[in-house]
């Protein structure tokens, strides 16, 4: 089926947008990575010094209190934000300057903060579940190195609409969802197998 539709269709893993802060990068249908397999990306900083983000859809179930002893015993759904310092919590909100020493990435959303003030919103009650999302380390790239890999088409760069797209998305299936966002030979690429060769 895969061949046939090839041959019809153009199945070119490519966009026309460059990666940039506050969009995402959807991996290609074939990734095999583990960490990467089937991702979406969120970046938070792209520039000639590097680039860095984090996997929206690589969802773990853990207490927040094996994270950091001093916050309650609560269990959050957190993704493994990527392979670079995975003992390490990183976290994005939209509680814009509420939270002190927010850095604001695009569209309301904000990633760390001071991190007392974000244990007392916890224990607090404070906060909501769709106002924050938790990572177990990040996704970096040196110069460059994004650039070669979406020319490998290993990436498509995608436009969120708000930061609801971001933060709303509890779902494992956010690639799924996301790919189909960006038109029919998208859609169909959802259906591919993950090995090329299971056709």
């Amino acid at each position: 089926m895969y061949k046939i539709l090839k041959a019809v269709l153009d199945f070119s893993f490519k966009t026309k947008l460059k990666p940039q802060k506050g969009r995402i990068l959807i991996s290609d249908p074939f990734q095999s990575d583990e960490y990467f397999q089937r991702s979406v990306v969120y970046l938070c900083e792209h520039s000639n010094q590097g680039t860095f983000g984090f996997v929206l859809n690589n969802l773990v179930d853990i207490n927040l209190n094996q994270m950091h002893p001093s916050f309650p015993n609560i269990a959050i759904e957190m993704s493994i934000g990527g392979p670079v310092e995975t003992e390490s919590m990183y976290f994005i909100h939209t509680l814009g300057n509420e939270l002190k020493q927010s850095i604001l990435v695009d569209k309301n959303i904000c990633m760390g903060g001071d991190f007392r003030q974000l244990y007392s919103f916890i224990t607090l009650e404070h906060i909501q579940a769709n106002q924050i999302k938790f990572f177990l380390g990040y996704s970096g790239w040196s110069p460059g190195q994004l650039e070669e890999e979406i020319n490998r088409n290993a990436w498509v760069v995608a436009e969120i609409e708000d930061s609801f797209d971001v933060m709303n998305n509890q779902s494992a299936d956010a690639w799924n969802q996301f790919m189909k966002k960006m038109g029919q030979k998208f859609n169909i690429m959802t259906n591919f197998p993950l090995d090329p060769n299971d056709n």
